[in-house]
């Protein structure tokens, strides 16, 4: 009897079923979500108590805005050296010397607000904590995918996701129940602080356990140049559909970002801190209830439409937001603000890892960074310039269509993006192909 060659698929052989779960079959990434989840936690429950004492101190939207312009100078300035090292040295003990300096700034920022130091003295806290997560975005953004096989990365980036919206709804909630039992007694959050502390030391003992690996491709022996320092910029300048991808989300997000001014918004909705928590738990509401969907299909057919469509549903719930004075009404915008930009995360997140070279892969992530980080932080500050200016809801409003304009104006500018089809197949760039070939165009 003749015998089947094993390369030969049969025509009608049926595509193997969707597994949603496949990136939890793997030891390492089990480890890094477990201590992940818990350590982000305690981030955000700090993130959300540190914008409610400070504005509660202050009653001045610009007091919050001042967090964002300082927060992002870590970003902007140390972005690029922490890829080169994520390239260049272990990236599990960047990560893990991160969360030591986190934690450490947390018991100072603890202690800053239960003796009722100057207010001042709360922005520097979060700017050292800034620093070391500076250098470890990159480096665990790299270390992904190592951690399960390629065929399973859509998947973990999916689910990935899923921790940090489910951290980002959880966290809040919780924080506005603490912070306001915190206040009751002691006038200020250092119970949320003390317990940020706790998050991120179960983080650094879940990553102990994970294995360390060796750097594929030229990053290990890159040099400590400029052009080593660069050689991200230059990849992502050249490989155009992340380019695309950045530049939505470093405008879009830049304008039409509200969660800085949430605790204005608070005052305006007239809710005490239990309903700010809830305020800012909304918008990860709606991401995690979009990741886990997405983890639950197959991976997406159409992903660079699906991307700007998901823009612009964003720009258009910011809108609806910055003029609702009605609690439930707020509160379902921003839950459809964090469903449009997960789809937005995933897309990107994808596509940044599958098609960067893993040697150069701590060096794009860092320039993804300083996307991020210019998107989130300026955006804060941004906010709470122009509320100051404008108040809180001319801000929102106007931010809210200019992000309508920057998707018209990213789709115009890189058509490739409107073209650009599923993500599971999207393949490792040559960095020096200046036009890198897209899957589906």
């Amino acid at each position: 009897m003749a015998q089947s060659h094993p390369d030969i698929s049969l025509p009608n052989a049926p595509a193997p079923a969707h597994n949603p779960y496949a990136a939890w079959q793997y030891r390492d990434f089990k480890l890094f979500a477990a201590g992940w989840i818990v350590s982000l936690i305690g981030q955000q429950m700090q993130t959300a108590a540190i914008g409610y004492e400070i504005f509660s101190r202050t009653h001045r939207p610009i007091s919050l805005g001042w967090m964002g312009l300082i927060l992002s100078m870590p970003v902007l300035f140390l972005a690029l050296p922490a890829g080169h090292l994520a390239d260049r040295f272990d990236r599990r003990k960047i990560v893990l010397t991160a969360q030591l300096i986190a934690a450490l700034a947390s018991v100072a920022l603890a202690v800053i607000s239960f003796y009722h130091w100057d207010y001042r003295w709360m922005y520097l806290p979060p700017l050292i904590t800034n620093v070391g997560f500076t250098f470890s975005r990159a480096a665990r953004q790299a270390m992904l995918p190592s951690l399960v096989p390629a065929k399973d990365f859509p998947n973990a980036v999916t689910w990935n996701s899923s921790l940090f919206e489910t951290s980002s709804m959880l966290g809040p909630a919780i924080g506005g129940m603490v912070i306001a039992r915190s206040f009751a007694h002691w006038q200020s959050a250092w119970v949320v602080y003390a317990l940020t502390v706790v998050g991120q030391m179960v983080y650094f003992f879940f990553l102990l356990g994970v294995r360390s690996r060796t750097i594929a491709g030229e990053g290990r022996n890159a040099p400590a140049t400029l052009q080593g320092l660069i050689a991200g910029v230059r990849f992502v300048w050249r490989t155009k559909i992340i380019l695309a991808t950045m530049t939505l989300d470093l405008f879009g997000v830049l304008l039409g970002g509200a969660t800085y001014l949430l605790p204005v918004f608070q005052e305006i909705l007239k809710v005490g801190p239990v309903g700010y928590g809830w305020l800012r738990a909304a918008p990860a509401a709606g991401a995690f209830t979009m990741a886990m969907t997405l983890a639950h299909l197959p991976p997406m057919k159409r992903a660079g439409r699906a991307m700007l469509l998901a823009f612009i549903g964003f720009g258009l719930v910011t809108i609806v937001f910055g003029i609702s004075g009605n609690f439930w009404l707020s509160m379902a915008m921003l839950f459809l603000a964090g469903v449009f930009d997960n789809v937005s995360v995933v897309v990107r997140h994808t596509l940044i890892q599958l098609k960067t070279p893993d040697g150069m892969r701590g060096r794009v992530s860092a320039v993804n960074g300083v996307f991020i980080g210019a998107s989130n932080e300026l955006g804060g500050f941004e906010s709470g310039l122009t509320a100051q200016w404008w108040g809180a809801v001319g801000s929102v409003v106007i931010g809210g269509l200019g992000t309508l304009g920057v998707v018209a104006a990213v789709a115009a500018i890189w058509p490739q993006i409107r073209r650009f089809g599923a993500l599971n197949e999207a393949k490792v760039d040559v960095e020096s192909n200046p036009l890198p070939v897209i899957s589906g165009l």
